[in-house]
């Protein structure tokens, strides 16, 4: 048997595990897919080549001698902003970084789960805008349109699961930044509880906003792929109780009150939900609505939660700019956000980090009301390449908010978020939704999710860069 690259996550480990494929040969045809991409599709930072074909023969030599782990011998990839031992971070920066010493603690269980990473995927400047491109790289681009982005930050990984590149990756998400990208290439991305994956050697990434995620085709291989993430370094702060969300999938999630929530949470600029975006997300309320779930149109009580946000993003772009070694070659958007950030450092800050128990009060008071809140991931489908990385600073804030104003609050909560495929535009380019819960929501959002895919089947259109 020869695996074709709709294989999934589960079914490629299930390949290995009874001798159909072996890893050095499914390490070989994702290196030479890679190879064949990159002068389009652009998703890759770091190719691991060598090093990537000695992991899957040391997969094999564990395979032949009976061996199981969840990932033995499967390739992934990971996002460039998480350490891989003997490669650089340069998390979307230009210059020359040196080769880190020690996996960071997520790509460290991606190992002990028998994975093969095959490379970092490309985000742009310390993973802020929703878009992937930048001097350092160029641009990456959405495979169900090369004139278009991939979205952000976790475009990269994105891009290369969507092309049938890896059959899943890690991203992260501080705004969105696993969401936004698999809303605009058609994946289930899954936002995490706060901790379930570590972001160490950081024990809060961006002052606790941004997790690490998961992006892949179906629901059953983003949660196979964050179980074997997940977990916790001792000295993490943030250490939810444990779970094993893959045993979500296929549970039937009972019946369920849903909040249809279409008004995008305060910001300071406009922000307009397009027709077509909103069109698919109505269509997907009224499909869980026949699958026997009460749907009406409810809008979490946000207030004015951005006044939490803000505060905590430029601090933690603050903090990285404060560590590169080339602060000189770092866009002006960036210095900007951090000068904003140092500014913000002190007291409010402080008052951001205390606001986040009121609004996990006021807003978990909803969820005696609904079960699952289910919103638009974007107002927008994904613009084209160059629309907003050419921008100045304050014309990029617009262009953001007004294109991705729905996603970023639960980062401040801490809470976790799924995006599902919606459908596409008339012309075309996908767009998405997100099952947002309370805390340690996970397993119901997976299992919500997982019902819709047995009804939607998104997983079986692929764009024509695949």
């Amino acid at each position: 048997m020869t695996l074709d690259r709709s294989a999934g996550l589960a079914e490629t480990a299930r390949a290995l595990a009874e001798g159909e494929v072996s890893a050095r040969e499914l390490t070989e045809r994702t290196l030479a897919r890679i190879e064949a991409s990159q002068g389009t599709v652009n998703a890759f930072r770091i190719v691991r080549a060598k090093a990537a074909l000695a992991e899957a023969e040391a997969a094999d030599r564990e395979l032949a001698s009976g061996v199981r782990r969840p990932l033995l011998g499967v390739p992934v990839a990971v996002k460039d902003d998480m350490d891989v031992a003997g490669e650089p971070t340069a998390f979307g920066c230009c210059g020359q970084f040196p080769a880190v010493a020690e996996d960071g603690e997520a790509v460290r269980r991606l190992r002990a789960a028998g994975a093969v990473i095959v490379g970092k995927t490309n985000t742009c400047e310390f993973g802020q805008w929703p878009f992937t491109e930048g001097p350092a790289f160029g641009a990456t681009r959405n495979p169900w349109s090369l004139r278009h982005t991939p979205g952000g930050s976790s475009g990269g990984s994105a891009a290369a699961v969507a092309a049938g590149l890896v059959p899943a990756a890690l991203g992260s998400d501080g705004a969105g930044s696993v969401r936004i990208p698999a809303a605009w290439t058609h994946l289930v991305g899954i936002k995490p509880q706060r901790g379930r994956i570590s972001t160490w050697p950081r024990g809060e990434s961006f002052q606790g906003i941004t997790v690490n995620g998961t992006l892949a085709r179906t629901v059953a291989d983003a949660a196979l792929l964050l179980d074997a993430a997940s977990g916790n370094h001792a000295r993490d702060p943030h250490r939810p109780p444990a779970l094993a969300v893959s045993d979500a999938v296929g549970r039937d999630p009972g019946r369920l009150r849903i909040a249809l929530s279409l008004k995008p949470p305060f910001t300071a600029v406009p922000a307009r939900l397009r027709p077509e975006v909103r069109a698919r997300v109505v269509e997907l309320a009224e499909r869980l609505a026949g699958l026997g779930h009460t749907v009406e149109e409810a809008d979490p009580p946000y207030g004015p939660i951005g006044l939490t946000f803000v505060p905590r993003a430029t601090a933690g772009i603050a903090e990285r700019v404060g560590e590169a070694p080339f602060p000189e070659l770092l866009d002006a958007r960036t210095r900007g956000a951090a000068r904003l950030g140092r500014l913000l450092g002190g007291a409010p800050l402080r008052a951001a980090r205390r606001a986040e128990a009121v609004l996990h009060r006021r807003i978990g008071a909803f969820f005696s009301s609904y079960d699952v809140v289910l919103a638009p991931t974007t107002a927008a489908p994904p613009p084209r390449i160059g629309a907003l990385h050419e921008l100045g600073g304050f014309a990029t804030d617009r262009a953001m908010i007004a294109a991705c104003p729905y996603a970023w609050p639960w980062n401040v909560l801490g809470w976790p978020g799924v995006n599902v495929p919606a459908g596409f535009t008339d012309g075309g380019l996908p767009v998405g939704a997100q099952l947002l819960g309370p805390a340690h929501g996970e397993p119901l959002l997976v299992s919500l999710a997982a019902q819709l895919e047995a009804e939607l089947r998104w997983h079986e259109r692929w764009p024509p860069a695949a």
